[in-house]
């Protein structure tokens, strides 16, 4: 998978019936289903039972069981409310007839208010830095077989990093991180609700693993069970160009009893707040 249209695709469900839809997984690197995956999926069934004027605020979804690659997911869509304002929608992710995730989220009318956001923050532009296929490029010879795998699997999104960590440096890291990511190949033909499910996508990557930075002398991808316990999301605003860089800017708040807290902005190149995003993950030491 390069393109956004062939991420948009699996994204995209097939309709069973009203309420009922079923997608299939495409892999990131890892074994299990992606979460944000799950989550632009889960977050599709239920926009399309929403009226057409009505756009997804927020979202609140936990991640019960590590999902299944080989198997269809089914999503099931309960209509918890239709207000004057605001839709809400509750979909339940299944598999073998267990649930692997649950999705809580509110649509809204489009309405005139108050504007206020905080300012993004000063990093170099994306055209100054590597992307993560060029790090890769470089030092693929270097990296362990683990972060070989992971760099190495072609993305419908390029991610630019500002900050390049030398992963041979054992010393602490700061508990933030500020990097860049674009969708490859997209069109500005796309509608907002497919927007918003991209963006909730690409909300998964890079927001959990900056947990562990401030723990980098001890802590790394290969030996850290890391898995996404829940993750929350709050539409503010559209960009003016879906085809231009985004800057997703993440801090650690809390880390504790193996888990581990992080809120992430996502603004567009002019500095709007698109979206705000918190999760909690597992961050568990691997034994030996």
């Amino acid at each position: 998978m390069k393109t956004t249209k062939e991420l948009i695709d699996l994204i995209q469900l097939k309709q069973i019936d009203k309420l009922h839809f079923e997608g299939h997984s495409i892999t990131v690197g890892s074994p299990n289903v992606f979460g944000g995956q799950a989550l632009a999926q889960a977050l599709n069934a239920a926009c399309r039972t929403v009226p057409d004027d009505r756009y997804c605020h927020s979202a609140h979804a936990y991640f019960i069981l590590a999902g299944n690659l080989e198997k269809p997911i089914q999503y099931k869509v309960q209509l918890v409310r239709d207000g004057g304002s605001f839709t809400t929608r509750y979909v339940s992710a299944e598999q073998d007839g267990k649930s692997i995730f649950v999705l809580a989220t509110s649509f809204q009318k489009h309405e005139n208010g108050y504007e206020f956001q905080e300012s993004a923050p000063e990093v170099p532009q994306p055209e100054e830095l590597l992307s993560w296929s060029d790090i890769y490029e470089q030092s693929k010879g270097f990296l362990s077989e683990r972060m070989n795998h992971f760099l190495g699997i072609p993305r419908p999104i390029s991610f630019k990093p500002t900050v390049i960590q030398n992963p041979f440096d054992k010393t602490d890291l700061p508990p933030k991180q500020n990097i860049w990511l674009k969708f490859n190949d997209i069109t500005n033909e796309i509608s907002i609700q497919q927007f918003t499910q991209l963006l909730a996508y690409s909300s998964d990557y890079n927001i959990l693993m900056t947990a562990i930075q401030p723990h980098a002398s001890k802590a790394a991808y290969a030996n850290t069970q890391i898995a996404s316990l829940d993750h929350a999301m709050w539409f503010h605003r559209i960009p003016d160009s879906y085809s231009d860089w985004f800057l997703y800017s993440i801090d650690v708040k809390s880390n504790s009893n193996a888990r581990g807290l992080t809120m992430g902005k996502i603004f567009d190149r002019k500095g709007k707040l698109l979206a705000t995003v918190a999760q909690e993950g597992l961050i568990r030491r691997i034994e030996k």
